[in-house]
């Protein structure tokens, strides 16, 4: 039997969701996934800063430790999440909004049916950082 595709949108984190200090930049629609190149490690923090925010989609958190991930692992976790979630769950995500261009690269590369929309900005820094000051503002 053929699935029936759910057409969704997916979301980052940080550059997107999150443009630093606590500030909330796009919100995700009811049905949209996040997929962040956050480490699990960093699930505490994140739920806090969505929750804060009214947001409640499911979030598909970077199974590498934190001091493991780069922007290209992140990139790579983001467009084996969006082909997992396409093959096993039954949602096909059309537009992904994401702010780094080295992460947007390998999901274009890994993920042909997605369109990714370059999120432009330079609020927030793309290097690997905890947010602290999520759990504590």
């Amino acid at each position: 039997s053929k699935i029936i595709m759910k057409i969704i949108n997916g979301f980052d984190i940080d550059g997107v969701l999150n443009l630093g200090n606590g500030k909330c930049g796009i919100h995700p629609g009811p049905n949209d996934v996040i997929i962040t190149g956050r480490s699990y490690e960093e699930t505490p923090e994140t739920m806090i800063f969505l929750k804060r925010n009214g947001i409640h989609n499911k979030v598909y958190f970077n199974n590498v430790t934190f001091d493991n991930k780069s922007r290209k692992s992140s990139g790579v976790h983001k467009a084996e999440t969006l082909k997992f979630i396409k093959n096993e769950e039954g949602l096909q995500v059309e537009f992904f909004y994401e702010d780094d261009e080295i992460q947007k690269a390998e999901i274009e590369k890994g993920c042909d049916w997605v369109k990714v929309i370059h999120v432009c900005h330079d609020f927030t820094p793309k290097e690997n950082m905890r947010h602290w000051e999520e759990v504590n503002g």
